[in-house]
């Protein structure tokens, strides 16, 4: 299949690569992405157009590579980013700030619309004490939620000045993700292995619901929600496993899986097609999970690995939908996992994945394309 995949080598460490959302109407592919990078002097946001389609051979493989639109210098590592809408981006800075950038596609420009600095600190926030990374952000426009090194959660609104709400001691470790569960619910992972359930409607500062990971609080850094079951939870962590959570259920993983020989850094479910989940990780792998239902006529098989057969774990739940992903009966769903990068030495920090289309970056200072996920 890398083939199928066009790369960009761009003079600096990708941190964050995520494809522009389509209107909803939309029926042509993805067809611009956004980058954000770090560990450079310079870091960059930048807007990429996938690629002149025009280009494509007589048996539709692809031959452009993605080319630059505009990019704007960034303070500090980009470490998450999130569209808010078609034109703007929502960024997390290693320097506490969340900026919300403009990108205006009339003469290809970027420009920083609003920005929080510093919303997210160590000491005081007036004090000349240098903030503290913000690690995540998620957005439900016109809505937008940070978390923080500083165990803080921020509830911003894109047409307003102040944080709508910060939960200032939300966590005494650091947060390293968040995503939302439901409109007034968010989830968040931190560095001792839990996963908490904060209702936004709720006045107090405390979650709603905690998960955790039994016996050794291995720090999660990823989280995504399954698309139409939204009891369903994936999280990555610092040893590689994926965890699968069924949030109605216990307090523990409905199942753990081992994947990546080093720290997970993003896990994303398909957004159409949730049987699909793609992880990728610092080994240097991206890996493309299928749960599909023609899957159980295949072996199960890792390609191009070294681990063996993957099953769903046990669990004892009865389903009122059945998700392979909750699956009680690992012999009749098994899983196939696919490494989409073979060969690949740095890490992959980041993946997003829309339609046929995936796009991810390393610290090898690479983009990568591939336009053919399903083919």
């Amino acid at each position: 299949a890398m083939e199928d995949v066009s790369a960009k080598f761009v003079s600096q460490k990708i941190s964050r690569t995520r494809w522009r959302p389509l209107p909803a109407a939309a029926l042509q592919p993805p067809d611009l992405f956004a980058t954000g990078s770090w560990d450079n002097e310079d870091n960059r946001i930048s807007i990429w157009s996938a690629g002149d389609l025009g280009n494509a051979g007589l048996n539709g493989e692809y031959h452009g590579e993605p080319h630059l639109l505009c990019d704007i210098q960034h303070n500090g590592d980009v470490m998450d980013m999130q569209f808010l809408d078609q034109e703007r981006i929502v960024v997390a800075s290693s320097t506490g700030t969340v900026t919300i950038f403009h990108h205006h596609q009339n003469n290809q420009t970027l420009s920083a619309d609003h920005q929080w600095a510093k919303a997210h600190y160590h000491v005081g926030q007036d004090t000349s004490c240098g903030g503290a990374a913000c690690t995540g952000v998620v957005c439900n426009n016109p809505e937008i939620v940070t978390v923080g090194e500083d165990g803080r959660i921020n509830l911003f609104r894109a047409d307003q000045k102040d944080a709508v709400r910060t939960i200032d001691n939300a966590d005494s470790s650091t947060l390293h993700a968040v995503t939302f569960l439901r409109t007034t619910e968010i989830l968040t992972v931190n560095s001792i292995g839990q996963l908490k359930i904060w209702d936004l409607r709720q006045q107090r500062n405390e979650p709603s619901q905690i998960f955790s990971l039994a016996g050794d609080r291995v720090p999660l850094h990823c989280v995504d929600r399954h698309p139409n079951q939204q009891h369903i939870v994936a999280t990555g962590g610092q040893d590689g496993m994926l965890s699968i959570w069924d949030i109605r259920q216990g307090t523990m993983p409905v199942s753990l899986l081992n994947a990546h020989e080093a720290e997970m850094w993003e896990v994303h479910f398909h957004p159409s097609d949730p049987d699909h989940l793609f992880t990728c990780s610092e080994d240097g792998s991206l890996w493309h999970w299928d749960t599909s239902t023609n899957v159980s006529e295949k072996p199960s098989f890792l390609h191009q690995g070294g681990r063996s057969t993957a099953y769903l774990s046990h669990s004892t739940m009865n389903q009122s939908v059945v998700s392979a992903w909750l699956s009680n009966d690992p012999t009749k769903d098994r899983m196939e996992i696919t490494n989409l990068i073979p060969n690949q030495t740095l890490s992959v920090n980041s993946l997003d994945v829309l339609g046929p289309c995936l796009v991810y970056g390393t610290d090898a200072e690479a983009i990568y394309v591939n336009r053919q996920l399903f083919a």
